[in-house]
């Protein structure tokens, strides 16, 4: 037996056909080659047919029985409109340009009546027709970009306002070409054009344009509004783009993000559940395809779909992703109401489509008695039917009683494939049986819809025995838990007396939820749930005691006291770290009144004799002298704030001790497990590993067991960052000591950590060997460096060693991890995290909207970094390729959208201002060329030249690429443009390129290769300017008409030579006819003469001179007269 192919699990909906509507157009006569439906529309009670013959049938669809005619003299029906929140008026657009609105009358069960009739739009074509989704308002379309509005005032408003009062039609604007669609939400119009899109706010009457790039074509937009659960989101609009993207944008017409579904739609296509059809699906791939979505329709919840001339394709844009596409042919307009479809024909069929869940589509089949359909469906979407939640709708004797339905004798293969299909469910079933069993027995219990099993426990019953049961397991696993090691008993005491709040917050909280009452201070019953709230509370309390340690600063005289208490120094910090308020109030004028001027003057001295040096020209021009100078500074820089502390041995113990109690803290906490934490903060730990190596007295030893250990930790535990001062220190002197130690960083002057400094430049330590001490310097001086210069020396020095990169961010992310948008980072949604970046700005060029960013890509990936362009120039695109470095194509897509926000006019002057340096334009054009193009075999044959028309192929950074290469630059840069564009066959920029380096023989060489007329004849195109280079590309017209037209692979007929079935190809007569326009026919001849090509030329070519020869005589004659009117004018001026 042949195995069927299995339709993948991602895939759980379906398209479905459970009645065929023919029977019912052939009742409504609207089958016949006279009479046919042209429109159709939907709503909750009515689907509305237009017919050619201009009448509109209304048909119940409870049962299709209750049926209205309204008939129209005005011509065939173009248009129809159902109000879906007063289903007795419909509105009609005729041929003619007339808008008709009709009162149904269905609740006074009166006769339909005409309310209004529209001559606004007389003599144009109606192409679009909306109603207001609260009042009596009509908005229509036409094909010249006309808006108007139509308010009805009907006889429920009272015989009075029926009678005198006339609301007239009001001009909503006139847009700049034909009106593709409408749709209206909660008071703002959507006006999609064959250009672009625009939103009116039509009680205020406002208008905005949706996005800078416009587009040619028909293009749908369509509002998405809020689920029921999203109280406070605004609704959204999704605008078609060309490619299979959409732009989605938010109410106020601001573009948020661009979705690309070219990619997605490459999976083949799932069959359309039908009567008429066995369902098939074949598991190869497709191409991707580039399509243009003339209308999008808001469907379901969450869903937006769309059709083509191909199929139906139905989208989840908020989580870009395609929920289904099928094959539908020929479908000439689509009208839904919440999952139904109704798919009108160009030929006037209309099919009714149901959007469902596998199961449910599986589950109506069975009902309805369609058995072989139904088990056909199983075997495609057995992946589907295997979840939880489809086995809830489909449980196991359902199944059997559907593979007992088929016939045994015909249909062996489907009753086998079945078999295969329930024997995959046993196991699980059979399980999910005795689980069930077991619970009924005790409890009384209910399915959710999301499957899960919702238990009622019987009071008296056995499952109370088995809570004892439990309880007295709790109790034993609590009797297991104090046999931990003495130390670790200490240590929860201490945290039990210093943290006690916030345990028993944690306790308070997570007996709220316990199914058993057991009185326990500390630990709750279970010990899963007491292990969290320890680890909870030992998080809290590292995390305070190690942002105190930041921010305090330790006196020669508390380090004196310290000394003297080297037996319990780690309790004696601990207390006084996380003291009470009162306490932490007392400490803090304490600090502030430190002898900070005895403590800094050696400092200060220090760093105005090296400023004082540096001024000295001798020294500034010479950098050698300035990294000695700045070597003999970095010394007493190091004294005071360097991460290594005095060689006294209680400090040394003091710190050893708080280490190991680190270490037993994360042992006890998995939630600082260094396993979970950045990939930088590894390569970090790694660094400052091999940088503290090289260091050998025991207080270096000491200084790497802790810049290890708290490296590997997260966030605030990484205590080896200095993000702020460990004292107070005076503006200026700080202006100074940043100046300084930025041009440490810049002239790589780095310390080693044992008193010395040590010069990273010369040829005993090269790049590559610095950027370990790079990182532990930022590590250890990161509150001392200039942030934005920092960034620029980090890009351009250190651009191939992303480790530096990384340890610059950490300390940027350190530095604002108690900010509002980093904590709104978690459980915020993109959209208002960037609204709030963008409320607390202005931002400038800071380097905190850089950390912001980041943390942004990490979360949603490359959909957060096209809003970014609104930063620029906040954000530059070297950043945006650093935190995208290990994804160019993000990067790329940055910058395409960066580029296209700015008008056509400004882009050139906005990418040349981004080259910086110069030396990117040729990284650039690498990525883009790379990217989203062509196969090359596609483009380039294998000897090296371009293979016929492939200058033709979409290139997806087409523009970009001709804007980079397009910009000046010099004649090196411009060859070595020339030879990328040739090695990835992207001939339209190589052809530029050979114009402006003068290299016209190589281009009309490739000219011919790739066998397009237009190239040599168009407004750019390249027309030979001497003699010799016409007889060049004769001669090469010679050789390809040879080569390819005659001895190459044909595409369909074979032609010949001059045939006017390839007017664009390079042929020897169409080449000499473009010489006969250039220099014309006489001259032409004997050059044609000359080269012996007479003989290939055919009698169009003659008859083509001859009318050349005609027009030029008439030109001359019409010149001449011209000239003697001329003449008489001034003579009879002079006169």
């Amino acid at each position: 037996m042949a195995s069927v192919p299995i339709i993948p699990d991602s895939y759980n909906h379906v398209l479905a056909e459970f009645e065929c509507l023919d029977p019912l157009l052939s009742a409504l006569r609207l089958d016949s080659s006279r009479l046919k439906c042209t429109c159709i529309a939907v709503s909750k009670r009515w689907l509305a047919l237009g017919s050619s013959g201009g009448g509109l049938n209304l048909i119940q669809k409870d049962g299709w029985k209750q049926r209205l005619f309204l008939a129209h003299k005005e011509g065939a029906i173009s248009r129809v409109a159902c109000c879906l929140h007063d289903e007795d008026y419909v509105a009609v657009a005729t041929s003619q340009g007339l808008v008709v609105v009709w009162e149904l009358n269905q609740e006074r069960r009166g006769k339909p009546e005409r309310i209004y009739v529209s001559s606004e739009h007389k003599g144009r074509k109606v192409t679009a027709l909306c109603w207001d989704t609260a009042a009596l308002r009509v908005f229509v379309g036409d094909h010249v970009g006309k808006v108007s509005a139509i308010k009805i005032n009907t006889s429920k408003q009272g015989k009075a306002a029926a009678t005198f009062v006339m609301f007239p039609v009001q001009i909503i604007t006139t847009v700049d070409s034909r009106v593709v669609q409408l749709d209206y939400l909660d008071g703002r119009l959507l006006i999609s054009s064959l250009t672009r899109t625009y939103l009116c706010d039509t009680e205020r009457e406002k208008f905005w344009k949706i996005g800078n790039k416009e587009r040619d074509g028909e293009f749908g937009a369509c509002f998405f509004p809020v689920g029921k659960n999203s109280v406070n989101q605004q609704p959204l609009i999704y605008c078609a783009r060309p490619g299979s993207r959409m732009w989605e944008v938010n109410f106020d017409g601001e573009v948020q993000s661009t979705h690309q579904f070219k990619q997605l739609l490459s999976s083949s296509p799932l069959p359309v559940v039908t009567l008429r059809l066995d369902p098939h699906y074949t598991s190869s791939s497709c191409s991707p395809q580039s399509l243009s979505f003339p209308k999008l329709l808001y469907l379901a919840e969450h869903c937006v779909m769309t059709w083509t001339e191909r199929g139906i394709y139905i989208f989840l844009p908020q989580s870009v992703q395609v929920l289904l596409w099928s094959e539908v042919k020929d479908i000439q307009d689509v009208a839904v109401y919440k999952s139904e479809l109704f798919c009108l024909h160009t030929n006037g069929k209309v099919v009714h489509l149901s959007l469902l869940l596998v199961d449910r589509c599986i589950e109506r089949l069975i009902r309805r008695g369609f058995w072989t359909l139904a088990a056909r469906v199983c075997c495609l979407f057995q992946n589907s039917i295997i979840s939880c939640r489809a086995r809830k709708n489909l449980p196991l004797d359902k199944l059997e009683h559907l593979k007992s339905q088929l016939d045994a004798s015909t249909q062996q293969d489907l009753i086998t494939q079945m078999e295969e299909l329930i024997s995959k469910l046993e196991p699980l079933d059979s399980a999910c049986s005795s689980r069930r069993s077991s619970i009924s027995s005790h409890e009384s219990f209910s399915i959710l819809d999301s499957g899960i099993y919702r238990v009622i426990s019987r009071r008296g019953s056995q499952s109370d025995e088995d809570s004892c049961s439990l309880h007295s397991q709790t109790f034993s696993e609590d009797e297991r838990l104090k046999e931990f090691p003495a130390h670790q008993e200490d240590e929860q005491v201490e945290l039990d007396n210093v943290s006690h709040a916030s345990v028993t917050v944690e306790a308070d909280r997570n007996e709220t939820f316990l199914p058993f009452s057991i009185p326990l201070s500390f630990r709750s019953p279970s010990p899963l749930v007491s292990l969290q709230a320890v680890k909870e509370s030992v998080s809290s309390f590292v995390r305070k005691t190690t942002e105190k340690i930041g921010t305090l600063h330790i006196s020669p005289d508390t380090r004196g006291r310290q000394e003297a208490k080297d037996d319990e120094p780690l309790q004696e910090l601990t207390v006084s770290l996380v003291a009470s308020p009162q306490e932490e109030k007392e400490l803090e004028p304490q600090s502030c009144q430190l002898p900070e001027e005895d403590y800094l003057r050696d400092l200060n001295a220090a760093t105005a004799e090296a400023i004082a040096k540096l001024q000295d020209p001798l020294v500034l021009l010479e950098p050698q002298c300035m990294r000695r100078v700045l070597q003999e500074w970095l010394i007493y820089l190091e004294e005071k704030f360097g991460s290594k502390e005095h060689s006294a041995s209680s400090i040394k113990k003091s710190k050893t001790v708080c280490v190991e109690e680190e270490r037993e803290v994360l042992e006890e906490n998995p939630r600082l497990d260094p396993t979970d934490g950045d990939p930088s903060d590894k390569e970090q730990s790694s660094i400052l590993k091999d940088c503290s190596e090289k260091e050998n007295t025991d207080d270096t030893c000491v200084s790497k067991n802790m810049c290890e250990n708290s490296t590997d930790l997260k966030g605030p535990l990484d205590s080896c960052f200095q993000v702020s001062p460990p004292c107070v220190i005076e503006p200026d002197v700080q202006k100074d000591l940043v100046e300084l130690t930025t041009l440490c960083f810049e002239l790589r002057v780095f310390s080693c950590g044992n008193g010395e400094a040590e010069e990273s430049s010369d040829g005993s330590l090269p790049l590559s060997a610095s950027w370990t001490l790079a990182c532990r310097f930022m590590r250890s001086y990161f509150f001392l460096l200039d942030l934005k210069r920092l960034k620029q020396c980090i890009i351009t020095m250190y651009s191939t060693i992303p480790n530096v990169w990384e340890t610059y961010i950490a300390g940027l992310k350190e530095l604002t991890c108690h900010s509002p948008v980093a904590l709104a980072m978690e459980n915020e949604d993109m959209l208002k995290i960037l609204k709030q970046l963008h409320d607390l700005g202005p931002w400038d060029d800071s380097p905190l909207l850089l950390v912001h960013a980041q943390r942004l890509y990490e979360k949603f990936g490359e959909t957060a970094l096209r809003p970014l362009i609104k930063f620029h120039p906040s954000i530059l695109p070297s950043d945006i390729k650093q935190l995208c470095r290990n994804d160019p194509a993000h990067f790329l897509a940055y910058l395409d959208s960066l580029v296209k926000s700015k008008p056509e006019d400004k882009r050139s002057s906005l990418l040349r201002s981004l080259l910086q340096p110069e030396s990117v334009r040729l990284d650039w054009l690498c990525l883009a060329v790379s990217h989203d193009a062509p196969q090359r075999a596609n483009t380039v044959d294998a000897e090296g030249n371009p293979r016929p028309r492939s200058h033709l192929f979409t290139w997806g950074y087409s523009q970009l690429i001709l804007l980079l290469i397009k910009l000046p630059a010099d004649f090196v840069t411009k060859e070595k443009m020339a030879d990328i564009c040739k090695a990835h066959g992207f001939w339209p920029g190589y052809l530029f390129l050979c114009l402006e380096l003068d290299r016209r023989i190589e281009a009309f060489t490739n000219i011919a290769h790739l066998d397009d007329l237009s190239l040599l004849n168009g407004e750019d195109g390249f027309i030979p300017e001497t003699i010799e280079e016409w007889k060049f590309l004769l001669r090469l017209a010679q050789n390809h008409s040879t080569t390819f037209h005659h001895h190459g692979p044909q595409n369909g007929k074979v032609v010949s030579n001059g045939s006017p079935s390839c007017p664009d190809c390079i042929t020897v007569e169409n080449v000499a006819l473009l010489l006969a326009k250039a220099i014309g026919p006489n001259r032409a001849l004997p050059l044609l003469q000359e080269c012996g090509l007479t003989l290939e030329l055919s009698e169009r070519f003659t008859g083509v001179c001859e009318i050349l020869r005609i027009a030029e005589k008439r030109q001359r004659a019409l010149i001449q007269s011209m000239l003697e009117r001329c003449d008489r004018f001034l003579w009879s001026q002079q006169a």
